[in-house]
């Protein structure tokens, strides 16, 4: 067939998904019209389209339109055996929903194609089912996926497999779930070399390398990159105190502007009001019924800690359109399609302007709709974050998101994941783990010691039978043990945080969970807030938290790790530009006019910082010897960066400092005075030695131990426990603690041992964007400032260390003090 007769042949089978779209009162974009061709060519891609414009239906369209052209004559009554499109989910809450959303079109289309869903939630019956029985389309999870590769059978269960469409690729990319997608799709297409892979992703910053990893970096190039050019339209309003003076500079959560959010709530339909935490959510939740109680009934609550049957009334009630407001966290990030929902609330900085637009477009989620978002700053200075947003935004300038290479518990984890099922053959697998982004560098002397590792243990563990989980019969590796497979199913996956209890009442249902190590510091009688109530703690038994209601309204919040994220360097450098333009006298737009008497007010007791400027303010008070320093290279380096700094200036002079920091800089507080100007003068940010002086001044040989946990435990070398009765967190510690030490030992070339302490400098370090930031204040002119008293750029920073000492009413009290002293001064002009 010439090339003419097959794009007319081509063009005819679109005409019935034309028709669908018409029926329902839409026209197809044409980033929808490139998918469907690109698919029904046999091509394989990435869609980078924005939330709420219509993606699932740019690849999911194409999958039945394709069965149709297969079957010109019969495909209303000819139902296809087998699995056929496998569509992968970073979140369980999405499954069911885009589920739906197919099953209709395969209705109105007279497609027999059945739509299963597979995640952790689905009970045993359904799954049985769809082992006698599969669906021709399976959502899953990738923790699912891998589940079904450890089962027998695997290539019987694939063979019919025609595409596997991953969904929020840029929420997966830069994590182990997403280097769990890359070697699921490495054997996938080893099973069906004809498989047609796509990706759908938000904007990111490094499309093309998201591209790369998702297809392979041999076969990126043919893939298609088919960009939304649906100019979708985001509101963006910054909620603004009546006055800044009066606003605190540091150390609250934006409650004072609710009185100016009801309105807004009140007007739309339905209103989603993110928050950056779990215990921020808690805190919102409790503040908004105690100030507003006319929403009881209307308002609900959504985090990732709460009851699976909690959060799925939550998603229910929003379909339906019953409830007014839903205080929620990232767990409603992704793209849920929630049509009811008019209005988003972002409170606090998101840091990070992709997350931003994530989060906006969950209002208006559909074609066409614009999207409302308003941002809450929680303190003065990120007034200035609401002013960078909207430039960015304008800009199009995105976060990149790096991916991981090398990371061998997975690899681990995954091959035992392939010896429990059909088993494998070394040479053969080792081709197509080389064949993935991740291992592309993995050498031949790496992947010996992988094999060896997961057969015996290695050179240390090779004594115990626990660690000789695999056996092999030449190049042929599988599990014969039932009790090694079935532990090692129940550990697939590479979410790892601190064991979680249930929160039960005492004569009642489950209310979610909580961490270990929150719950390991109440005594019996202590009352804390969760998922609305106030709960007075019982007992502990079993992994579970026994708890009754609690009269009165004092209780203290649940913390979870990892609540907080550090400023993004986009966002860091648009806040930077901004400042700027205030030196100039460039206040554009409300919320810099509104934020000026601060900036202003910061130029006249010290500096506002240029972007080619390092502010150091050198400040005595009563506490002490202050040096502030304002790199903007957000939280995490600056964690860093303050160690290093204490470290280089005790060298000159025997100090004990108090450390602390946020995204903008960081505090060095002593007792004595600190000797900045003969430290500057040694060269104080050298990047000479500096691994070894990040080693002495932050004891990564520590912060490695506590990553190891992480490593043991995806790589199966510790055991999380039984459905029901899982290990507990100092179990799991001490295990990985003392398995750290052997290696150390007797094995300190373990990949494992390398890959800990290779996390803690790129992941929680984040070595790259230290090193960057390094090398950018070697080019910067340093500013040292001696003001008369502590400033607004420092001012929330030493909030950051009072609250690790005081409570939350202490807090309160003390920052709304130092608030006032400092407004007088100011005020008299001091």
């Amino acid at each position: 067939m010439d090339t003419a007769a097959a794009t007319d042949t081509l063009e005819k089978w679109l005409g019935p998904g034309k028709e669908w779209f018409a029926a329902q009162g839409w026209q197809p974009f044409d980033f929808q019209l490139a998918c469907w061709r690109a698919y029904l060519n046999q091509e394989s891609g990435l869609l980078n389209a924005p939330t709420g414009s219509g993606k699932t239906y740019a690849l999911w369209m194409p999958c039945l339109l394709d069965y149709m052209r297969q079957h010109p004559e019969q495909w209303a009554t000819h139902t296809p055996k087998g699995l056929k499109v496998l569509w992968i989910t970073p979140l369980r809450a999405l499954a069911t929903d885009i589920g739906k959303a197919m099953e209709r079109v395969c209705h109105d289309l007279q497609v027999p194609w059945s739509v299963g869903v597979r995640t952790g939630d689905t009970t045993a019956t359904q799954k049985k089912k769809m082992d006698q029985k599969p669906p021709q389309c399976l959502i899953t999870t990738p923790e699912s996926l891998h589940i079904m590769l450890s089962r027998k059978k695997t290539r019987a269960l694939f063979e019919g497999l025609e595409a596997v469409i991953i969904d929020e690729w840029h929420e997966l990319l830069g994590s182990k779930r997403g280097v769990q997608i890359e070697l699921a799709l490495s054997r996938l297409r080893s099973l069906r070399p004809v498989l047609r892979i796509w990706g759908i992703s938000a904007t990111i910053g490094n499309l093309e390398q998201a591209g790369q990893v998702l297809l392979g970096p041999a076969r990126a190039q043919q893939g298609k990159m088919i960009r939304a050019n649906t100019g979708k339209q985001i509101d963006i309003t910054t909620i603004l105190p009546e006055e800044v003076e009066n606003f605190p500079w540091a150390g609250h959560m934006g409650l004072k502007l609710w009185d100016q959010l009801l309105p807004i709530v009140q007007e739309s339909t339905t209103t989603l009001l993110f928050t950056n935490t779990r215990a921020q959510t808690e805190i919102w939740y409790h503040h908004i019924l105690s100030k507003s109680p006319e929403l009881a009934g209307a308002i609900a609550m959504h985090h990732g800690s709460l009851a699976n049957d909690v959060r799925q009334w939550v998603e229910q009630a929003l379909h339906a359109g019953t409830l007014k407001l839903v205080v929620c966290t990232s767990s409603l990030d992704l793209g849920v399609d929630f049509r009811p929902v008019e209005t988003v609330i972002q409170v606090g900085g998101p840091k990070g302007v992709a997350r931003f637009m994530q989060r906006a477009g969950r209002s208006g989620h559909q074609p066409g709709a614009r999207s409302r978002i308003y941002f809450v700053p929680t303190n003065s200075l990120e007034i200035i974050e609401g002013a960078a947003l909207q430039k960015a935004i304008a800009s199009k300038r995105f976060e990149a998101r790096e991916p991981l290479e090398k990371a061998v518990d997975v690899l681990i984890q995954y091959l035992v994941t392939l010896a429990v099922g059909d088993g494998f053959t070394g040479t053969e697998v080792y081709k197509e783990v080389k064949d993935t982004y991740c291992f592309a560098g993995l050498s031949q002397e790496e992947w010996q010691w992988v094999l060896q590792f997961i057969t015996t243990g290695g050179n240390s563990l090779d004594a115990y039978e626990e660690f000789n989980r695999v056996e092999h019969a030449d190049d042929f590796y599988y599990v014969e043990s039932r009790r090694v497979a079935m532990r090692h199913r129940l550990g697939i996956g590479t979410i790892v945080s601190d064991p979680m209890l249930k929160v039960r009442f005492q004569h009642g249902g489950n209310l979610g969970s909580v961490e270990e190590s929150f719950i390991s510091k109440l005594k019996q009688g202590d009352t804390f807030w969760f998922a609305g109530r106030n709960l007075e703690f019982l007992r502990v038994k079993e992994m579970t938290v026994w708890v009754r209601k609690a009269g009165g309204k004092k209780g203290i919040i649940p913390r979870w790790m990892g609540g907080r994220l550090p400023l993004s360097t986009e966002m860091a450098a648009l806040i930077r530009d901004r400042l700027k333009e205030a030196t100039q006298n460039r206040f554009e737009g409300p919320e810099m006019q509104k934020v000026a008497p601060l900036l202003r007010l910061q130029h006249t007791w010290s500096a506002v910082p240029l972007p080619d400027e390092l502010l150091i303010e050198s400040v005595e008070t009563r506490e002490g010897h202050h040096l502030f320093v304002y790199p903007f290279q957000g939280r995490f380096v600056h964690e860093v960066l303050s160690s290093l700094m204490a470290y280089r200036i005790g060298r000159i002079k025997p100090l004990t400092f108090s450390i602390a920091m946020n995204d903008y800089g960081f505090e060095l507080l002593a007792d004595q005075e600190i000797p900045v100007e003969e430290a500057l003068e040694s060269n104080l940010f050298s990047m000479d030695n500096l691994l070894e002086d990040i080693s002495q001044s932050i004891n990564d040989t520590e912060m490695a131990k506590r990553r190891f946990r992480d490593i043991a435990t995806i790589s199966g070398l510790v055991f999380q426990g039984y459905p029901g009765k899982p290990a507990t967190y100092k179990h799991l510690q001490a295990s990985s603690q003392l398995l750290y030490d052997v290696f150390t030992e007797y094995d300190p070339d373990n990949l494992l041992l390398k890959q800990s302490m290779y996390e803690v400098l790129t992941l929680q370090l984040d070595q790259s964007r230290l090193v960057k930031g390094l090398e950018a204040i070697n080019q910067q002119q340093i500013s040292l400032v001696r003001p008369p008293r502590v400033t607004p750029f420092a001012f929330p920073i030493m909030v950051d260390r009072l609250r690790a000492r005081l409570t939350s009413e202490s807090l309160e009290d003390r920052v709304q003090r130092m608030q006032r002293q400092l407004e007088s001064y100011a005020a008299n002009g001091a």
